[in-house]
């Protein structure tokens, strides 16, 4: 059975909350990350990213790194920019993107139940990017990005949901500069808190949708912490991470897509040819296709949009990994097709989130790249069956959106 405490969360003042709230770190490169918080000495990025801060020069793992990030966060707690709630609570956090909201509630849950497989994964971590979040964790003492968990939607919790949002204003309720409005309400009811608690101890499982590796991380460090104190007691802030939960019924994941550099040697004609080993392909014309179903895939090629239909023999359904659309595609064109073995690691293809939309992938192919491939989206069911199968998905699966700001809640260890 799942735990998720309530906590007293480090926040910002209401009236700088929108400029406070930021990007997760890793949706920017160093460049990137440098050019966002020009200009905005409020922005969650700077502490995230406190390399911004520093000398180009300075390699982005140095100590001085996670020093600055430690001396940003002091100084604009000391400085009122930040306060913190003096007793336990959650939090409601909901997302608005074009008309469609999901509401999540912010607590903390459990290493130990990411430890003993309550909380459960689909993806590997790097350790390369898991060290950079376990010294800037350990370097702030603070958990500073939200875990981004689902779990299946349950009535108790929807009912409080609910009723906290019609009887209360909410503490923040802003838009952020993509059109994302972000609304957050706080639950300090001990009556209400006693049940979210309640209602969360009957859940069997709890998966993370995103963000592996700063769940990983927040689990190191916190095992590591307990390592140092052999006396810990297991209620010590340091055994729980910051966490937004949502329920299933209201996530939405787009498409993952995908482009490849060449043809891996194959003329135009030769490559059509060999897809239909495996494909049935239709050609659709210049107008962007997304697929409508699981097992098709829209090509684009040479200014042009093709169907492609997986044959049904060739789908097990039986296997909840290998009949993901990503890794039929995978297995049956970019690996023995386009010579693409390690999608990981090999440079000739690039993947793009839904979000940037199909002409993004005509684009790619117009220019830099040679040929795309449109997804029909996984669902969260597939995630789900994926993960209480002890498997794991295929790299650049799911896209999650909208993303979870930073800075909103920050947990204390």
């Amino acid at each position: 059975m799942a735990i998720v405490k309530p906590f007293c969360a480090v926040r910002p003042r209401s009236d700088i909350a929108d400029q406070v709230a930021a990007l997760p770190y890793d949706v920017y490169n160093r460049q990137e990350a440098r050019e966002a918080v020009k200009g905005r000495p409020y922005s969650f990025l700077n502490i995230d990213r406190p390399e911004t801060q520093l000398d180009p020069e300075i390699d982005i793992y140095d100590d001085l790194v996670y020093q600055t990030a430690n001396r940003l966060l002091r100084k604009q707690i000391e400085s009122g920019v930040f306060l913190q709630d003096r007793l336990p609570c959650y939090y409601i956090y909901e997302l608005t993107m074009n008309g469609r909201s999901q509401t999540g509630i912010v607590g903390c849950a459990s290493v130990d139940d990411y430890e003993t497989g309550v909380i459960k994964k689909h993806e590997n971590t790097r350790a390369d990017k898991e060290i950079d979040r376990i010294r800037h964790v350990d370097a702030c003492n603070a958990q500073t990005g939200p875990i981004f968990l689902a779990y299946r939607s349950r009535k108790d919790i929807n009912s409080i949901v609910s009723e906290v949002k019609a009887e209360q204003k909410p503490v923040y309720d802003f838009i952020s500069e993509d059109g994302i409005e972000h609304c957050v309400w706080r639950i300090a009811n001990p009556v209400m808190i006693e049940e979210l608690e309640d209602a969360f101890e009957h859940i069997s499982n709890l998966y993370i949708a995103d963000g592996h590796h700063r769940a990983a991380s927040a689990v190191k460090v916190g095992l590591g912490r307990r390592n140092e104190q052999q006396d810990y007691t297991g209620n010590e802030e340091y055994n729980y991470f910051l966490s937004v939960l949502f329920p299933d019924d209201q996530l939405h994941i787009m498409d993952y897509n995908r482009t490849v550099r060449d043809l891996n040697g194959y003329s135009k004609s030769e490559f059509i040819e060999k897809l239909k080993e495996n494909f049935t392909v239709k050609e659709v014309g210049k107008e962007a296709y997304a697929p409508k179903e699981k097992h098709v895939f829209g090509m684009y090629l040479d200014s042009n949009w093709y169907e492609l239909q997986i044959k049904r023999e060739l789908i097990d359904e039986e296997d909840p990994v290998r009949s993901l659309d990503v890794a039929l595609l995978q297995d049956y064109l970019l690996k023995p097709i386009l010579g693409i073995h390690d999608p990981k690691t090999d440079q000739r293809i690039d993947f793009i989130g839904g979000v940037r939309g199909l002409k993004e992938l005509e684009r790619r192919a117009d220019a830099d790249m040679r040929i795309s491939f449109s997804m029909y989206p996984t669902t969260i069911d597939e995630l789900f069956a994926v993960a209480d199968a002890d498997l794991l998905m295929p790299p650049k699966s799911t896209w999650f959106e909208p993303k979870l700001r930073s800075g909103l809640f920050i947990h204390l260890i």
